[in-house]
């Protein structure tokens, strides 16, 4: 039987730069009362979590940590934002980490009533609130739970090669699924996300996820999960869990993206490396890729 582990705040550590971030996002000057905060909403999003999936990310305090901006396409998406009129980004399955990737975008100029924060679990996009102590009124992103394996929420079609011209762009606010959003998203962002399917539902996930992508040139879908020299299904143990995980290659997942878009293949642009991660849980073999329309 899985045992999880309690929470332990011995995990935590802040640097200059975060400190910084998480000062000016809550408002919150003093360095005890900030750890104080961050210390409280963590252990009661952890507890909360345990109903479900106990997230290491939750446990490690991994949320802290700017994962997106340290990847070669976050400039991409914060120049779409500020360049392309009406432009939407989804963070999709963000709220292990309360929105933070969102936030951080926003603050370096994505506007943010066209930003789309998505998890399955509506108790986490609320956690979000909560770290960040603000309400939907103060902070106009759009907060959706949507299971992306549910057709309702999120079906699959064919990626677009033509702009939809037919209708009006949709209301954010008034979302309660992603389909109306079919070929009209400018970035997605899908971090520590892939890994946690096996092959086949990573295609599914890839196939939903470019159906949603604009095909105006330059929008992109990016993200960063955990990755192998060679793809295949690999063994994690640590932190009371045993679990098993598919990972992909930087070959095997540029091959994936060519089996999404069969048949239009120079219609984007795939890049994928390997890279060594520090985090706060250790160390891990990262696949940084992106998916970016020609």
């Amino acid at each position: 039987m899985q045992q999880i582990p309690p929470a332990d705040d011995g995990y935590f550590a802040l640097s200059p730069d975060e400190a910084a971030f998480f000062k000016a996002q809550t408002g919150i000057e003093d360095d005890e009362e900030l750890k104080r905060h961050i210390i409280g909403v963590q252990r009661k999003a952890y507890e909360a979590s345990e109903l479900f999936a106990p997230y290491p990310c939750i446990l490690l305090f991994t949320f802290l940590d700017f994962i997106m901006g340290k990847l070669p396409a976050y400039q991409q998406l914060v120049e779409i934002g500020r360049e392309r009129e009406d432009s939407i980004f989804l963070d999709i399955a963000a709220c292990c980490e309360f929105g933070l990737d969102a936030r951080r975008a926003i603050a370096d100029g994505f506007p943010a009533q066209n930003v789309i924060i998505s998890d399955l679990r509506p108790e986490l996009l609320d956690f979000g609130h909560k770290f960040f102590r603000t309400t939907p009124a103060t902070y106009p992103v759009h907060h959706l739970a949507c299971d992306a394996f549910d057709p309702s929420t999120l079906e699959v079609v064919p990626p677009s090669y033509e702009l939809n011209t037919s209708s009006p762009r949709p209301d954010l606010n008034s979302l309660t699924s992603l389909n109306p959003l079919h070929g009209r998203v400018s970035a997605i962002y899908a971090g520590m996300f892939f890994h946690l399917f096996n092959e086949a539902q990573q295609l599914h996930l890839a196939r939903a996820l470019a159906g949603l992508l604009s095909p105006v040139p330059g929008s992109l879908i990016f993200g960063v999960h955990n990755g192998a020299v060679e793809k295949g299904t690999k063994q994690f143990q640590g932190y009371g869990a045993s679990l098993q995980m598919f990972c992909h290659s930087p070959e095997s997942w540029r091959a994936m993206w060519a089996e999404v878009f069969a048949g239009k293949e120079e219609a984007v642009r795939v890049e994928a490396q390997l890279k060594t991660y520090k985090t706060r849980a250790g160390e891990f073999e990262a696949l940084e890729w992106s998916v970016t329309r020609l």
